[in-house]
């Protein structure tokens, strides 16, 4: 009896070194670690929203939540770290381990703006590793339907001929929504005085007030209005026109070109990270983002559904840290 067990258990040692061979072999065949090719495995991935809930990164990553977990087999959570425009989630990501299970959904501010703005004890670029955009949210530039402005042209010649009379609001000092305004200010050359609130809801409301005249904002939380006619959109500071608002002409097509400013949201994580970890999460995010109901999902927010490489995305980093560097530091803003 005892030589049958031991018999036993030297074979099924010898099956699980085959089996682990096997996988091994497979991974190194697709150029993978044992880890790699395991995971996500029964551990939960943890994707930190350096946000409130309820904000638009937020929403976009719950609405495909359960599709990445089919995708990938295995189950996600989402950590709301909000705090310091981001700061605080993205901090935490980028001094996490690099295992695989933690990502960080940033945005715009959080990869390419805070670092010129803050004292950061990271840099975005050198201690997170991009992995692949997620959704785009391009500015629209919006205004009060009591502003005689029916078009960015209008808008343009309305300041110049009210200077110091034309404000636009944003939900605070730094955000993408008070540097596209700055952006205007440099291209039209028809300044519009800032006005900062404390979140998106507010200068929202302000602007449906006429407390302020324009804004530049995202349709997440202003496309039904425009619907109504309580606010009117001029223009979108995008390359393409938006689902939502089809009939609103681009940036471009409204006169303004260089005027391309958006929020946009990116899946990142701790450097260090297995590139084939971060490749089967691409792969992941890609098959999901193209799915037509997702497309439409997006489309309906105002928003546009997108994937792309790890090269992709860190270009794009690299790019408009340039060109957000330089805006910030013409315009002087400052923040601790």
């Amino acid at each position: 009896m005892r030589h049958e067990k031991t018999s036993n258990s030297r074979a099924l040692s010898r099956r699980r070194l085959v089996l682990w061979s096997l996988t091994a072999s497979l991974a190194a065949g697709l150029g993978m670690s044992t880890q790699a090719a395991s995971w996500p495995g029964n551990k939960p991935i943890r994707i930190v929203v350096p946000y409130a809930v309820g904000g638009s990164g937020d929403v976009a990553i719950r609405s495909i939540q359960k599709h990445l977990e089919k995708t990938l087999g295995g189950s996600i959570y989402i950590d709301n770290k909000s705090g310091a425009s981001g700061n605080i989630g993205a901090t935490d990501v980028a001094r996490s381990a690099p295992d695989g299970y933690t990502f960080l959904l940033g945005a715009t501010n959080n990869y390419v703006m805070n670092q010129f703005l803050f004292k950061m004890t990271f840099d975005p670029l050198k201690d997170l590793v991009p992995v692949s955009l997620i959704v785009n949210s391009p500015l629209v530039v919006m205004v009060n339907p009591g502003l005689p402005a029916k078009t960015l042209g209008e808008l343009s010649a309305y300041a110049k001929r009210n200077p110091g009379k034309a404000n636009f609001g944003s939900p605070g000092p730094g955000t993408a929504p008070h540097l596209g305004g700055l952006r205007y200010n440099e291209l039209s050359g028809a300044p519009l005085t800032h006005v900062a609130y404390r979140g998106a809801a507010p200068a929202v409301q302000a602007l449906l007030g006429g407390e302020i005249q324009a804004m530049f904002v995202t349709t997440d939380s202003t496309s039904g209005h425009v619907l109504s006619g309580r606010l009117r959109a001029l223009a979108v500071a995008g390359t393409a026109r938006l689902a939502a608002l089809p009939d609103v002409p681009t940036t471009a097509e409204a006169g303004l070109p260089g005027l391309v400013a958006g929020n946009w949201w990116g899946l990142s994580a701790p450097a260090g990270t297995d590139p084939a970890i971060i490749n089967k999460m691409v792969a992941a995010i890609k098959e999901v983002m193209a799915r037509p109901e997702v497309i439409e999902q997006f489309a309906k927010l105002g928003t546009t559904a997108v994937a792309s490489s790890p090269k992709e995305f860190s270009s794009l980093m690299a790019k408009e840290a340039t060109e957000w560097k330089a805006l910030i530091q013409k315009s002087n803003v400052t923040l601790e």
